[in-house]
């Protein structure tokens, strides 16, 4: 009898309660709630740096575009496609489509630029001109 109520005991001891499994659930919801925040701002200043670095490869392929053929782009398509000038030598950039930024909306460009000679801009994470922080317009020149 005796070795039977102990091998009963330490099964019982061996499943969680109910109560202590909802202490654990409570636990990490709690640690989730104060790391998640820091992540998502993680993943929008990625956004940023990775659209930036977008932004300095058009930036170079319209400037090589210029040096072969005495003009900007009228358009960024022109990068990889022929416009039909025998001077033309690309494509200027890798990929076979013009890239999107990081909120996967179009390049805005613009020749010629307000203060410079020509102007790509990606409107940010809510895909409108202007914004304050991560909304914020991204140019090429800063």
């Amino acid at each position: 009898m005796k070795y039977r109520s102990t091998s009963l005991r330490r099964l019982r001891r061996r499943h969680f309660t109910l109560v202590e499994i909802m202490i654990v659930v409570v636990i990490i919801g709690m640690l989730a709630a104060i790391v998640a925040p820091s992540i998502i701002g993680n993943l929008d200043k990625a956004k940023v740096r990775n659209t930036k670095a977008q932004l300095v490869n058009l930036k170079s392929a319209v400037q090589q575009y210029y040096f072969d053929m005495s003009s900007y782009p009228s358009r960024l398509e022109d990068l990889i496609t022929n416009p039909g000038n025998d001077k033309w030598d690309g494509p200027y950039i890798e990929s076979k489509t013009i890239p999107k930024d990081n909120w996967d909306t179009e390049f805005q460009y613009t020749c010629p630029g307000n203060d410079w000679p020509f102007d790509i801009i990606s409107l940010g994470a809510d895909k409108a001109i202007g914004g304050q922080g991560r909304n914020a317009d991204i140019s090429c020149w800063n």
